[in-house]
């Protein structure tokens, strides 16, 4: 297989883990991940990201029961506003819905990070202008390499989408006041084998020239 394949592989490959061996990460794995990261593209080239390695239980356990509640927090709130019947209007079978609504604002959507062997806490500066844009070019690198090590990984806005639970995660961190936090990544050895989910087709999503127009110029 040639290089392009082999990357485009791990690529198509890579699936959001959310359960995990209790296997710890090997520390060689973790500093492959954040290598990976700090080789990422950013503006000017600024390279606003941090990370904080989180590995302490009692953390990782406190960083689970808010993203939990946090996410309780949110579809619950959608729920009252009638939301939440709309997201899940494709889901013909009554209790399968029912399911997941219950789950839903029950908060258990992201408090898995409770029982992650590892936690990369990303966070960047507040006073460069693309941080956003860098640190997702740095989480993204991130979760391609872990797929290319063997290991799962997720995604994790829950934990810092309300800037109470943001300061609650910078008091346990010690993060200083000018970093913003971004994101959670979950991290270890994946124990389930997500099948992929769909995806659109790419006529559906290309254009040529202007939005809207499907015909290549050859």
């Amino acid at each position: 297989m040639d290089t392009e394949q082999q990357v485009f592989s791990v690529i198509k490959d890579r699936r959001s883990i959310r359960k995990y061996k209790p296997d710890p990460v090997p520390q060689e794995k973790i500093e492959l991940l954040i290598e990976a990261a700090r080789w990422a593209p950013s503006g000017e080239n600024a390279q606003p990201w941090r990370f904080v390695i989180i590995k302490d239980r009692n953390k990782i356990r406190s960083i689970g029961k808010i993203a939990g509640t946090a996410d309780r927090r949110q579809f619950s709130a959608e729920f009252a506003a009638g939301e939440t019947e709309e997201r899940l209007k494709k889901i013909k079978d009554p209790k399968k819905r029912q399911k997941i609504m219950e789950k839903l604002t029950a908060g258990y959507v992201s408090s898995f990070l409770e029982n992650a062997p590892l936690i990369i806490i990303v966070c960047g500066r507040k006073d460069v202008w693309d941080l956003p844009y860098d640190c997702s070019a740095a989480i993204e690198n991130i979760l391609i390499m872990a797929a290319a090590a063997g290991l799962g990984t997720c995604w994790v806005e829950s934990p810092v989408m309300d800037v109470r639970d943001e300061e609650k995660i910078k008091e346990m961190l010690r993060i200083p006041r000018n970093y913003k936090v971004l994101t959670a990544i979950s991290v270890g050895v994946p124990d389930e084998s997500p099948k992929p989910r769909p995806r659109l087709p790419l006529e559906d999503l290309v254009f040529y020239e202007s939005f809207g127009r499907k015909e290549k110029d050859e």
